[in-house]
């Protein structure tokens, strides 16, 4: 059978590929149209657009690159009409795949199923109308989404975590930590990991406080976990010469090797307590203050971090705008790296949420759905 999937950003790259790759195994006719990344392009299939194309973030971005959304939308329509899939796989990135989706179900008789639901749990709930309108089936990755969907009437199927799988077949597991450092030319003192985002707006946003906060521990050493798509030269230009490494492709290497994170909120934050590694979770919002007040309005989740969300109580400490200074950062780092208790604490909460996530698996038990329900319906 053939099928479109989308996915615009690096983390849906992730998750779409190895949904590719368990496609594959349930149906070995596979074939696949993509707009997505390298993960997806080397599970093999045609590439319409790369994420780096897609990836604009907040409404001044879109707006100002309003032509090139445009014109990726119309791509991305004439592809799906020349392709004829016989499924279109949506993962995450809502504002993009719910216009897909409404073009799809009104235009071709092609089964659409969403995998990882946008998280209208926390905002723009209005987004349920369009789901229920345009997505034949949704597969859910956090297990408290059932329950949310299910007071609107709309029922999904939990499959599990994709995290999970991604973090259990993690590569270099058994590494030690000298042997992370001798090849990535590191020195051997102690790390405070950085992980400021995928999209270079966080990127500029975050990561000056994020450095500067870590640079106040002179017996470790910072390094930058480099994002998917970014070019070196923007870190380059934020760091303005100073000795920080930047470390690509590498994150869960450096993530497993470091003793405390400092993280940009987003599916990082999950990433971090899934390995085991103490964090400190933070995110920009313009207009400090105001800003907080803001999304204390439109946020309907009590947490911002994914991990306190599944554990339902504050297990890492979230310093969002005028919260998220250099002072609170180092301060946070401080109690993580010198009250065990504390510490002990965190990583105890860290084993509570995995319990609730569940076994690996999601992208195999995701696959096996879908082929059985297209097979369903040509019978």
């Amino acid at each position: 059978m053939r099928y479109f999937i989308i996915a615009g950003e690096a983390s849906g790259d992730l998750h779409a590929s190895n949904l590719m790759r368990e496609l594959r195994k349930a149906d070995p006719q596979a074939e696949f149209c993509f707009l997505g990344g390298d993960l997806m392009q080397a599970q093999g299939g045609q590439m319409i657009k790369h994420y780096r194309q897609m990836a604009f973030m907040g409404i001044v971005a879109v707006l100002k690159n309003a032509k090139t959304v445009l014109r990726n939308l119309n791509d991305c329509k004439k592809a799906i009409v020349d392709f004829n899939p016989d499924a279109l796989i949506l993962v995450d990135y809502p504002s993009f795949n719910l216009r897909i989706a409404r073009f799809v179900k009104e235009n071709l008789d092609t089964k659409i199923y969403y995998y990882i639901s946008p998280k209208i749990w926390a905002w723009k709930q209005f987004r349920i109308r369009q789901i229920k309108r345009y997505v034949d089936k949704m597969f859910t990755i956090f297990p408290f989404e059932t329950a949310f969907y299910a007071i609107h009437g709309y029922q999904v199927e939990y499959v599990g975590n994709p995290t999970v799988d991604s973090i259990c077949t993690r590569p270099n597991q058994q590494q030690t930590f000298t042997g992370f450092c001798v090849e990535n030319n590191l020195s051997e003192k102690p790390i405070i990991a950085v992980l400021a985002g995928s999209r270079k707006q966080e990127i500029l946003g975050c990561l000056p406080r994020m450095i500067e906060a870590g640079l106040r521990f002179t017996d470790y050493q910072v390094v930058i976990a480099g994002a998917p798509g970014i070019d070196a030269a923007l870190y380059d230009t934020i760091l303005k010469k100073k000795q920080i490494s930047v470390v690509f492709d590498k994150t869960y290497e450096l993530l497993q090797q470091s003793q405390v994170a400092v993280v940009n909120s987003g599916t990082a934050t999950l990433e971090t307590a899934l390995i085991g590694t103490p964090e400190v979770v933070v995110y920009h919002i313009p207009g400090g203050r105001f800003g907080y007040l803001v999304k204390e309005i439109v946020v309907r989740t009590k947490f911002v971090s994914l991990v306190n969300i599944v554990a339902e109580k504050l297990v890492v400490k979230e310093l969002l705008a005028h919260l998220f200074t250099v002072d609170n950062i180092a301060a946070e780092l401080k109690k993580i790296l010198n009250d065990k208790d504390y510490r002990e604490a965190m990583l105890n909460g860290f084993s509570k949420m995995k319990e609730v996530l569940g076994e690996p698996g999601a992208a195999e038990r995701t696959a096996k759905k879908m082929v059985e329900c297209l097979l369903a319906d040509k019978q």
